[in-house]
């Protein structure tokens, strides 16, 4: 959440306060999922959302009232039942806890603000832990923690072992932007973020379906890094969106491009030989991802010569090849979403499988219909 967090410094340096709303955990089917957040300020504006309707409606509500009554931090949980869906049409059954921090110390999260849109703009990725519940120990509702990849830390939680685990989580979230939840055996709850550059599409080939996979990409907020051989298909009016256009071969692309563990590589290239080059080059970054498009027998091929050269077996089953989730897709729109269905469910960890119901929740809903016509 990139820009709330850059208005957030905006509204602090300007004086001005704000409470801040987060998602820190969800059970069952909700709206939005933890991480996302919400500014309100003073004036009734906001940025970001909390999934809308009541909930995020009732939120707000709460958040007015902190900054009228001067109030401090807040957790929240929020039960959407079947009437709440029924009005929102949201989904039911699901819990969402929200955490409100009042911005009334600007000092503090200015200077940790700094360093979080610092991992955004491609510094050093960061964690911050923050207690949002309080507990019967010795930790305060809205102490924080702040990981750097270096290993030093700014501030506490109030408790050296919670500290300690809060580190630990902070150095596994950090660098692909995920969140968890830490819940102490004293009732405290731990919300610990990682912020670093948001997930970034390498698109490794500018085709038909380079370009349809790296515009689909830009829509769903990935940066998009597009490297081609051939200046006709790497520029800035093919893709106007792109943060970086390279014009390499295929065997030294990578020596372009920096790439962190928050990137997904998608090798797409016109023929043969040159998807061989640019796995090969791929297999050497930290990438999160690498796919590569192709049937299985192409694959197989250039999976011999790389295990020839030396490539370990173990590093190739990391690959996705064939690329993509079977959906059937054959127009290069339709491959495109395939493909970002599965680096899709790589970052938020999905199963991949279809969603619908089965026969018994369908049977449910008709058998309670029919006792309230009985009734």
């Amino acid at each position: 959440m990139k820009e709330v967090i850059q208005e957030v410094i905006k509204l602090l340096e300007d004086g001005q306060p704000g409470v801040l709303a987060t998602v820190v955990r969800t059970k069952g089917s909700t709206p939005q999922k933890p991480g996302a957040m919400l500014l309100i300020r003073e004036d009734g504006s906001g940025v970001g959302t909390l999934g809308g309707g009541c909930v995020e409606g009732d939120i707000w509500f709460a958040a007015k009232e902190i900054l009228r009554l001067h109030g401090g931090p807040e957790f929240k949980d929020y039960f959407l039942n079947e009437d709440i869906a029924a009005r929102d049409g949201l989904v039911c059954g699901g819990t969402m806890y929200f955490y409100l921090e009042p911005l009334w110390q600007p000092e503090e999260f200015l200077s940790i603000g700094t360093e979080l849109m610092d991992a955004y703009e491609g510094g050093a990725p960061v964690g911050l832990a923050t207690v949002v519940k309080a507990g019967s120990g010795g930790s305060k509702q809205g102490a924080k923690l702040l990981l750097r990849m270096d290993g030093s830390t700014q501030g506490t939680l109030g408790d050296p072992d919670l500290d300690a685990k809060a580190i630990v989580v902070a150095q596994r979230v950090a660098e692909v932007g995920n969140v968890e939840t830490i819940a102490a055996n004293d009732g405290t709850e731990v919300f610990v973020e990682g912020f670093t550059t948001p997930p970034t599409l390498v698109m490794v080939g500018g085709g038909h379906v380079g370009k349809a996979t790296a515009d689909l990409a830009n829509t769903l907020g990935y940066r998009v890094i597009v490297v081609d051989d051939r200046p006709e298909f790497a520029n800035a009016e093919r893709f106007p969106y792109a943060d970086q256009i390279v014009v390499s071969s295929y065997d030294l692309w990578t020596e372009h491009v920096s790439i962190n563990v928050n990137s997904f590589i998608v090798a797409a290239t016109r023929g043969h030989r040159y998807d061989d080059m640019a796995l090969e080059s791929a297999l050497t970054t930290p990438a999160r991802y690498i796919g590569l498009l192709g049937s299985k027998r192409k694959t197989m091929m250039i999976y011999r010569r790389l295990i020839q050269q030396g490539t370990p077996t173990e590093r190739l089953h990391q690959v996705h090849a064939p690329i993509g989730l079977d959906i059937g897709g054959l127009t290069p729109e339709e491959l495109a979403v395939s493909i970002m269905s599965e680096i899709i469910m790589v970052r938020r960890g999905g199963k991949g499988g279809p969603m619908q119901m089965d026969d018994w929740f369908v049977d449910r809903a008709a058998s309670i219909v029919e006792r309230s016509v009985t009734v």
